[in-house]
């Protein structure tokens, strides 16, 4: 009989939950952990087969006989290149063969690279990573219960601690520094802010294709060397290079070609609004986004087959009563579900937005949308789960303390996209018969809960489990307090040294930086 199998002695039931505390205080292997970034998702599927297969016919179709307008001229001879056809109403559509074709030679399997590469995303199958991303342009303030710009130095503190948030898996831009009026110091001051927080990977914007040049130099500098940045580039570009419903955004498209150019990967961002700038419809929004992000698969295999592309599709819900955006709701889940569905259906890289919250503050309305969209998106099996933690009122607000207290509902999340594990221990009749006859009637401190408590299970990080007693007696601890503190302290630890003294002082004698050095 295996240890797992074995009757606890007096001794070890006495000694039961100093042992199983002790055990919850080691640190584990990545391998052990209960949860961790990667785990294979797609138990979850809002599309039945004929659904899937419908989409997939009425994607074809938008491509070969709608087609997508206002394509820059050299985007035009890109893909006409590998035989999309322009017409003389400006259009460029794209027959069913110039889609298998892109598909053959299109990237099956990505890899987001961190600085440290302990944080490499492998995008392949559908393994879920959750991470920030948006341009809020207001910073919630939760103990004046209000709204502020957002600055370059809240870029800075928010990758701070994201870098300490185990279930927050990347770093993409989440807010838009509003004291940097310069565009293009902006771009680069972003990306800066980011990198001197953060070791995992970074996703950002670029506002026009001539600032792209001096920030990929910089990502050079800190790499070591172009030939570096190539082998592991360590930052992404998120890039809407459609404006929906089916047009090409010339700027964005130039962007992006800069991009390609210089190795970097993109995410091929689609961002219609369900009854606005997409159909009301939920199977409507997800084909026309499919659609747009596949035009741009086309559009950047022409460039350079095989260049790292996600497929973002973020199409967003009007709450139709109003017209505004509702990312906390419902539909929001099915959506990014479905196009998660869709995507691997097509065996391509997947990305989607889920986790915003239309509440203004964290509180419970925060907690319901943020869970229950985000969980949906994981166990659809996206690759990609981005604005899934920090984000508040549609996109418009961001919170530092959403962080701390989102990265407990994600590692909740990611339990659940983990599922059930059936095996000879999982399901060891002998200890239930050892415990049930033989034994004290109770799985309490047996060898059996205490090998599994750990790597079955995930404890909350500052969520409150205590009992009503306990909390009494700990002074009744409130979660954003919990999470204010905790952030305080992170931030309290100043600079983590990511880019070093000698670095910096040669960032800042080639560019103009505009963070503080500290």
């Amino acid at each position: 009989m295996d240890d797992a199998g074995k009757v606890p002695s007096n001794s070890r039931r006495g000694g039961g939950r100093a042992a199983r505390k002790q055990l919850r205080a080691a640190p584990l292997s990545d391998e052990l952990r209960p949860v961790r970034p990667g785990l294979t998702g797609g138990s979850y599927k809002p599309l039945d087969n004929s659904a899937v297969l419908a989409i997939e016919d009425a994607v074809y179709q938008i491509l070969e006989e709608i087609g997508l307008s206002q394509a820059p001229e050299t985007g035009v001879e890109y893909m006409r290149s590998v035989g999309a056809l322009y017409g003389e109403d400006g259009r460029m559509r794209f027959p069913r063969k110039v889609i298998e074709a892109t598909f053959e030679k299109a990237a099956r399997s990505v890899t987001l690279h961190g600085r440290n590469p302990k944080y490499d995303l492998n995008l392949s199958d559908e393994r879920v990573h959750f991470g920030t991303a948006g341009a809020a342009v207001h910073m919630v303030d939760v103990v004046n219960n209000s709204y502020r710009d957002s600055q370059l130095a809240d870029l800075y503190d928010a990758a701070r601690i994201t870098e300490q948030m185990d279930n927050i898996h990347f770093y993409q831009r989440p807010m838009v520094a509003r004291d940097v009026l310069d565009p293009a110091e902006m771009d680069l001051n972003t990306i800066y802010a980011c990198l001197k927080g953060t070791q995992k990977h970074i996703g950002t914007s670029f506002t026009e294709a001539p600032f792209v040049a001096q920030c990929i130099s910089m990502l050079h500098d800190v790499a070591g060397g172009e030939a570096a940045w190539r082998a592991r580039p360590f930052v992404s570009n998120s890039n809407c290079f459609v404006v929906p419903p089916l047009r090409f955004a010339t700027e964005s498209c130039e962007v992006m070609e800069e991009c390609v150019k210089a190795g970097m990967p993109v995410l091929l961002l689609s961002a219609g609004q369900a009854g606005a700038t997409a159909p009301a419809s939920i199977a409507g929004a997800v084909a026309q986004a499919m659609a747009e992000v596949i035009a741009g698969l086309v559009y950047v295999n022409a460039m350079v087959p095989g260049h790292p592309a996600i497929l973002g599709t973020w199409p967003f819900v009007s709450d139709l009563r109003t017209g505004a955006m509702s990312g906390g709701s419902g539909e929001q889940g099915l959506l990014s579900a479905a196009c998660a569905q869709m995507i691997s259906h097509f065996n391509l890289p997947s990305g989607a937005a889920s986790g915003m919250a239309d509440a203004k503050m964290p509180d419970a309305q925060s907690g319901y949308e943020k869970g229950s969209t985000a969980v949906m998106a994981g166990l659809a099996g996206l690759n990609m789960v981005y604005e899934a933690a920090g984000m508040h009122a549609s996109l418009m607000g961001f919170c530092l303390e959403s962080l701390i207290i989102d990265n407990d509902m994600l590692g909740q999340c990611l339990r659940c996209v983990r599922g059930v594990e059936v095996n000879d221990n999982t399901l060891n009749l002998d200890v239930i018969k050892q415990v049930c006859i033989d034994g004290p009637g109770h799985y309490l401190g047996h060898d059996q809960t205490i090998s599994l408590m750990q790597t079955e299970y995930i404890y909350p990080v500052i969520g409150d489990r205590s009992s009503p007693k306990e909390w009494e007696e700990l002074k009744k601890p409130n979660l954003v307090q919990t999470a204010t503190a905790r952030k305080e302290k992170i931030l309290a630890a100043g600079n983590p040294g990511f880019i070093d003294t000698e670095m910096d002082a040669m960032l800042r004698n080639k560019y103009k930086i505009h963070l503080p050095a500290d």
